[in-house]
Formats: structure tokens, C-alpha cells, sequence
């Protein structure tokens, strides 16, 4: 019997090589006048942004530039919005990494409001936003966050009482995800590491949450298999465009499945962790991801009725690994196993003991959301967690 479920709306994807060169022909669908939000220097000095602004001179668009240097902060937002709301804007269109996208998508969502963008934050703000906001076409430059499939803005202000929060309404789904793998071959080492992994997470986490579906599950095991072929070989050698094709897909697949089903308790600390230091998200999700899966399979270990997700955990690891034939118990601690080394592979730094030390650590396992995990976690289960990467 199939399990109930509801399907949120996408945008119209565009997956091709190259398809950057069709972002000004789709702009004049719309009107003449962008805010386009990029990184501080990664898309801006590469020869792709320079033929770009060439093609919108030679088509008479105008663009009013954002650069985004980390994780966005309601100033961020607010100072684009208040700067560009007397302008002409037809269309927000973002090109970068998950902070970009997440700006782009919050930039777009406020034009029609006069509020601080925090006042509709989930968990922070006390207004539900109306839905309001000017078209996005979202195109990504790294392989990680899925932003351009989602329909949430995550938001951070961090310090000791900060907060990573999202921004969240089925109309902020951006109306077009240009999704072009060659954008992805200037991507750092260091970021190709940290965003995959927080891709590979967001698979995993929507295959064993306790939200999942058939659909969900079908799209993240296709997303699962990119990640086997191409993650490393992206890491090793960034040139190769064939393991960036399946990272962007793996990536766009993660958006669409953690939007359906949900995520776990790796994502419960990038929020929690997130809040308080400035820490990339990438990484935390990436450090984290071997300690969280290890506890939760010792804790679905002691629980009888737990048998589908622990079901899931041996095909993961069945999936992952070159043996063939053996039990389900086996394939379950090799998957494990897996994750610890491909940790070391992708030289994934521990969290720093100087910034996380011990005093912080009930704080952060006492703020730490774990929603759809597919066991309930104790808070001393969190602390094993943590303590684990925090070195």
C-alpha cells in the first residue's frame, strides 16, 4: 500500500551545459531592470560573468549588483531592499552558492514589504508573510544547499543569542532553477568538499525521514547514486565535468527531497551550531554527518519497531559498498564505516574545541531541532554527537 503523502511545487528546471548563455533571453521575459546577487568574487571574475554582462549591455538590461560574503543576515536583505525598492525591478535573479540563492530568494520576497525581514522569520518574528514577492530564477554555482528547488530562505544573525532561521512560503519556490554544471568547475576544493557533503546529507536525511514517501525515496536514492559516482572524483579532480554534472544533480534532487521529507539531526546542529559561530554550513553538516548516522543506528538498535529505517540504512550501505552477498546488519555498519572514511578523504577539519568548548555544548544539544529523524535522540545522544567532531 502506497504511504500518503503531499508534494510541494517545483520550479521549471533548466539542467544543461552552458545554460548560463540563456539567462538573458529568459530575463527579457520579464522586463528590463534585475537585482542580480553573486558571491564576493568567485562568479564576478570568472570569463563566464564578464560574457554575461556583456550579452545584458548588448540586450539593454539593467542589473543592480548584491554581493553576498557569507551567510545572509536580515541586514543584508534589508539594505538590498531598501536600496532597489524605488527602482524599476522586474526579476531577482541569484548566481552562486546556497547564502546566495537564500539572499537572492529573501531579497525577492520583501520588495512588497516594509517590515525587517526578521519579523517574519520562523521562530524569531511574530508575522506570517503574504507570499508577495518578485520572480527568482535561482543558479547555482556549488553543489550543496538545493536552494534552487526550495521554498525556504535561511536567514542568520549569529552570536551568543543568534539565530539561523528560514524564511519560508510555497511562493518562494524561484520560477526558474538554471541549473549549469560548468559554473560549478571554479569551485574550491575546500567548498566542492564541504558543499557535497552537505548535499549528501540532505539525501540521506530525506531517505530516512520519517516523512519520506515512494516519491521522495525514488528521487533520493537517483540523487544517492550521483553522489557514489561523483563526489570524490569532483573533490580530486575539479575539472572534471562529468562528476560536477552529477554533483548539480545530486544537489537540485537533495532541494527537492528535503523539501518533501524533511531533514534530521545533522541539519538540527548547522541550525543550533550555526546560530552561535560562524561556521560555514557545509562544514558543520559534512563533520558531523559519520557521528550523527552512527548514533542514530545504535539507537535504532535498542528499539524493535524501528526495523524500516534500520532496512534503509543496509541498502545505503549496500549501495556504497563493492561487496555483494552479506547481512543487512553488515551493510548497515559498513555504510557507517563509509561515511568516517570519506570524512578523512575530503579532509573535513573537526569543530574547532576553542570555539565549542564544554560550556556550549548543553546549550547547543538543548537547541537543536531533530524533527524527522528516524529515532528520537536523547540529549546525551546529541552530546555524543558533537563531542565526536570537536577536537
Amino acid at each position: 500500500m502506497v504511504k500518503p503523502f503531499q508534494f510541494s511545487r517545483l520550479p521549471k528546471i533548466l539542467f544543461k551545459n552552458g545554460a548560463i548563455s540563456q539567462l538573458p533571453s529568459i530575463i527579457k521575459q520579464y522586463g528590463n531592470e534585475i537585482i542580480l546577487v553573486t558571491g564576493k568574487s568567485s562568479f564576478l571574475s570568472s570569463t563566464a560573468a564578464e560574457k554575461l554582462f556583456s550579452e545584458f549591455r548588448a540586450k539593454g538590461i539593467v542589473f543592480h549588483l548584491v554581493t553576498v560574503s557569507g551567510e545572509p543576515t536580515p541586514e543584508l536583505v534589508n539594505n538590498a531592499v531598501n536600496k532597489f525598492r524605488s527602482e524599476k525591478i522586474s526579476l531577482v535573479t541569484g548566481i552562486g552558492g546556497g547564502s546566495v540563492l537564500d539572499a537572492g530568494k529573501a531579497i525577492a520576497a520583501m520588495m512588497y514589504r516594509r517590515e525587517s525581514v526578521t519579523e517574519f522569520l520562523e521562530g524569531v518574528g511574530t508575522k506570517e508573510h503574504p507570499g508577495s514577492t518578485l520572480p527568482f530564477i535561482a543558479i547555482p554555482t556549488t553543489s550543496g544547499t538545493g536552494s534552487e528547488a526550495t521554498k525556504n530562505a535561511v536567514i542568520s544573525n549569529v552570536g551568543p543569542n543568534g539565530f539561523k532561521k528560514s524564511l519560508r512560503h510555497d511562493n518562494f519556490v524561484p520560477d526558474i532553477a538554471l541549473v549549469d554544471p560548468e559554473l560549478t568547475l571554479n569551485c574550491p576544493r575546500e567548498i566542492t568538499a564541504s558543499s557535497g557533503m552537505d548535499c549528501f546529507t540532505q539525501l540521506v536525511e530525506s531517505y530516512l525521514s520519517d516523512k519520506s514517501c515512494e516519491y521522495t525515496d525514488a528521487l533520493a536514492l537517483e540523487g544517492l547514486k550521483a553522489i557514489k559516482d561523483s563526489l570524490l572524483k569532483s573533490y580530486i579532480d575539479s575539472t572534471n565535468i562529468g562528476a560536477r554534472s552529477g554533483m548539480s544533480f545530486a544537489a537540485l534532487t537533495s532541494g527537492i527531497c528535503l523539501a518533501n521529507a524533511g531533514l534530521g539531526a545533522v541539519h538540527g546542529f548547522a541550525s543550533s551550531v550555526g546560530g552561535m559561530f560562524d561556521i560555514p554550513h557545509g562544514l558543520i553538516c559534512g563533520t558531523l554527518m559519520a557521528s550523527a548516522n552512527e548514533i542514530n543506528v545504535r539507537e535504532l538498535r535498542k528499539v524493535p519497531d524501528r526495523h524500516l529505517a534500520l532496512k534503509k540504512y543496509s541498502l545505503l550501505g549496500e549501495l556504497f559498498s563493492e561487496i555483494k552477498g552479506q547481512s543487512e546488519d553488515y551493510y548497515t555498519d559498513s555504510f557507517i564505516f563509509f561515511l568516517h572514511t570519506l570524512t578523512g578523504q575530503l579532509n573535513l577539519p573537526a569543530l574547532n574545541m576553542n570555539m565549542i568548548n564544554e560550556k556550549y555544548i548543553e546549550f547547543i544539544c538543548h537547541n537543536t531541532e531533530i524533527k524527522n529523524n528516524p529515532v528520537k535522540l536523547s540529549p546525551d545522544d546529541l552530546k555524543d554527537i558533537l563531542k565526536a567532531r570537536v577536537l
